[in-house]
């Protein structure tokens, strides 16, 4: 179901999620309002957004209750997507992770139920099943958290869960498997993998593989994530809220099979690129070895459907990055 005509909170709208959320939120008639302070979004996502009379922009900070308190009021739905992102940046800065990702979501939380939103939908993290050895991924069987940013993404759940039952608020959780499509950063130490590759091999550089490259991931396309996210806002199901869900393809995909499928992509525009070898590191920290999802809950209680597998999203990625970078 699409989330149509209604007043609608981004938090991280200029973020990579974030900002696709924003723009087809905009297409579909809503009015979109983006909390951000920029500290990993980019002004530049959000540019071409700022004239339509439809968006509106709050420069603020989830870990400020003020900045969450003017952001809720009046809206109908919520879409949390704030948070500092990565394993390694949280290992090395476990401090500043905790105060946003813990802190803020908890003011968030607080401003939605003071101004009686009617829905609270926000990113959790596939991070989440730790040291859980099964696969595929089920939302009830997870482990110990392997890094800070695990720990604050099921810190969130708990949170989430305690909030919906104490104050009788309607929240979902989003279980986000390494999401990657258009509008995603290859800059900064702690890009995700697939921009962090294209950009690389567009440069004639051979990408980073750290570990044997057999880990695998169930890369999830944007798309997928767009359609969980309108479900989620727009399930009227008594028994789908107050649930985390899986959003992801469903599939796996090892590293080193990820950079065979990035050359020949993006052998199709550049020749050269088509003979470049990945180099290798030494794994790193909190990593998970493998990750895998079932995402049957999420079909039978909110109707996702996801339609893009990775490959397609792959090849819609490599040519809007190739595009971008001859504009």
């Amino acid at each position: 179901m699409l989330l149509e005509n209604r007043k609608v909170l981004v938090t991280g709208g200029a973020g990579f999620i974030g900002t696709n959320l924003c723009e087809r939120l905009l297409l579909q008639g809503n009015k979109v309002i983006c909390l951000d302070n920029f500290l990993t979004g980019s002004r530049q996502n959000i540019q071409g957004f700022l004239s339509n009379p439809n968006f509106t922009l709050i420069e603020g900070d989830i870990c400020n209750l003020s900045d969450c308190q003017r952001a809720t009021a009046g809206v109908d739905v919520v879409l949390h997507q704030a948070a500092l992102g990565s394993v390694p940046r949280s290992i090395e800065n476990p401090i500043r992770t905790n105060e946003i990702n813990i802190s803020g979501f908890l003011n968030m939380l607080v401003a939605t139920r003071d101004a009686k939103v009617k829905r609270f939908v926000y990113a959790a993290s596939s991070s989440t099943y730790g040291d859980h050895p099964d696969l595929p991924k089920e939302e009830d069987k997870i482990g110990k958290p392997l890094s800070p940013y695990a720990v604050t993404k099921y810190v969130n759940e708990l949170y989430a869960d305690n909030f919906a039952r104490l104050y009788n608020m309607e929240v979902i959780g989003l279980r986000y498997f390494n999401v990657f499509g258009r509008r995603q950063s290859p800059q900064g130490a702690y890009a995700a993998v697939i921009p962090k590759f294209i950009a690389a091999l567009m440069r004639h550089e051979a990408p980073v593989i750290y570990g044997d490259g057999l880990q695998s991931r169930d890369f999830t396309y944007i798309e997928n994530v767009l359609q969980a996210n309108q479900l989620a806002a727009t399930v009227e199901n008594p028994a789908a809220l107050n649930q985390v869900y899986n959003v992801a393809y469903g599939e796996r995909t090892t590293l080193q099979d990820l950079v065979k499928h990035l050359t020949r992509l993006l052998g199709k525009y550049d020749a050269d690129i088509a003979h470049i070898k990945a180099k290798h590191g030494d794994p790193r920290q909190g990593d998970i070895k493998h990750s895998l999802a079932s995402v049957e809950k999420a079909k039978q209680l909110l109707g996702y459907n996801p339609k893009h597998n990775f490959e397609q999203g792959l090849r819609e990625t490599v040519d809007w990055f190739w595009a971008r970078q001859k504009a």
